[in-house]
């Protein structure tokens, strides 16, 4: 049975979709006003893994990720670069994709644009106002939150707090107390605008999520997904406004990622400790790495983000890579005749409980510490089997695919294949002459020419291997 820790309840919850063997999934997505921030990352890397998680464990996904491209920052940063909304959002929105592909997150079905979907939003403040739930204020429509009575058990903002006709006009709250939101606003001088049956405006930041995800995925969903700091206001509001329009319960499970922090401090552009995903590969650090750092912590713990942590999750990720070369050498060797036993043994059942503990510690709502710990457990027994030549060509076969299926949710492993420049393919060889007639000096000049250049070799039985640093 998998188990998620629900927000909504406070507690962990058996995970019972509404279709049985389906889930349907929103994940909110970026506001497409500046290069994606690695604490974003944070949480669409962990968005990632439940995703993954959630297919290998037996189920079909459909996510829906919003793109955030008209609100307060889009608007304000497009008008004071006088380029139009529509040109400044795609420069950060092809920026976004970029780097989902960098970090290897699988793409959603459907990520609709927020500019795109304006009449939805139009259609569903109209029905909000029919029920007579909003009220006008200077061309700007409001929604009314005392007239919600469930508002606030996401959060735990206290009715009390409820201050009927405080009017809040940015898109986020400055301060923790609930106020009376937009969800359309009047035009102000040059902005982007539509026409409404309010008027001209645009619609507020809280109504574009609630109608994209009625529009896709219905009235009732499974899982809703974010960071903590979308909990109050912005997943709250959706909560009054769906349900109020609908009726009926909007979503199940309610999923957040904890804050990413940088050398334990807040990330802020005023303490120098804002990093983008850009500036950290303009940096030469491995995607991989960054990767599988962003996924090493679990998702309701602060993940503290550290240059050194790259580096240690580097050398992580080297290590299951030099276990897939060893185990594609091991499987070369058994099917040329030189392998080891042919009984099937104990590795094979040390495989198998490994995959047992992997796939229970992702179900237990998503423990990548025991994921990761029943990966590596795997590595060092089939590692010591090969080094006493107790693997057969079945328990190798059978490591191999384990290791795929791992990877399958993971995403970290190195799928290209080994391609050398004609010259450092030349001064291999040339190295291995050398070896060959006893001049180690020249060996190992030429060792470490070739590490100059980021290329790393191991002699082994089975002859030289190389990797890139």
């Amino acid at each position: 049975m998998v188990r998620f820790h629900n927000t909504l309840t406070r507690r962990l919850e058996d995970f019972v979709p509404l279709e049985p063997g389906k889930v349907r999934m929103y994940t909110c997505g970026p506001t497409v006003h500046d290069h994606t921030h690695i604490g974003n990352f944070r949480t669409f890397v962990w968005e990632d893994l439940l995703r993954r998680s959630l297919k290998a464990l037996g189920y079909s996904v459909m996510q829906v990720m919003n793109i955030t491209d008209v609100d307060d920052k889009t608007i304000k940063k497009s008008m004071a670069e006088g380029v139009s909304l529509g040109d400044y959002t795609e420069r950060y929105t092809r920026s976004f994709f970029e780097g989902l592909d960098v970090l290897r997150v699988e793409r959603a079905e459907i990520y609709p644009r927020a500019t795109d979907h304006v009449p939805e939003m139009i259609r569903m403040i109209e029905g909000l106002r029919d029920k007579g739930l909003t009220y006008e204020s200077q061309g700007s429509m409001y929604y009314r939150i005392a007239s919600f009575p469930a508002y606030g058990r996401l959060s735990g903002v206290e009715q009390r707090e409820l201050k009927d006709g405080a009017r809040i006009e940015s898109d986020e709250y400055e301060k923790e107390s609930a106020r009376d939101f937009a969800l359309w606003k009047a035009r102000k001088d040059e902005e982007p605008a539509w026409e409404s049956p309010f008027g001209e405006g645009r619609p507020g930041w809280h109504i574009e999520c609630s109608a994209m995800s009625l529009k896709y995925l219905g009235e009732t969903f499974d899982i809703h997904t974010g960071g903590v700091d979308n909990i109050f206001p912005h997943h709250e509001n959706e909560i009054a406004q769906s349900e109020a329009f609908t009726g009926v319960p909007f979503v199940r499970y309610w999923l957040h990622s904890a804050h990413l922090l940088v050398e334990n401090e807040k990330m802020a552009k005023s303490a120098g400790n804002f990093h983008t995903l850009r500036e950290l590969l303009e940096r030469g650090h491995d995607p991989r790495a960054i990767r599988w750092l962003l996924l090493g912590t679990h998702y309701r713990r602060n993940l503290n983000f550290s240059f050194e942590g790259i580096s240690q999750a580097a050398r992580e990720v080297a290590r299951l890579d030099d276990f897939r070369i060893r185990l594609d050498e091991a499987a070369a060797a058994a099917a040329a005749g030189s392998e080891g036993p042919h009984r099937v043994g104990t590795l094979a059942e040390q495989v198998h409980a490994s995959e047992e503990e992997f796939r229970a510690a992702l179900a237990d709502d998503l423990n990548i510490s025991g994921a990761v710990g029943a990966v590596f457990r795997m590595v060092r027994e089939t590692n010591a089997a090969l080094d006493r030549k107790e693997a057969a060509s079945g328990e190798i076969a059978a490591a191999r695919a384990a290791l795929d299926r791992f990877d399958a949710v993971l995403g970290i492993l190195d799928r290209t294949p080994a391609v050398l420049d004609e010259e450092i393919d030349a001064l291999i060889r040339k190295r291995q002459d050398a070896r060959k007639a006893k001049d180690y000096a020249e060996s190992d000049r030429i060792r470490v020419a070739l590490a100059a250049q980021g290329i790393v070799l191991e002699d082994t039985a089975q002859g030289v291997r190389w990797k890139r640093r």
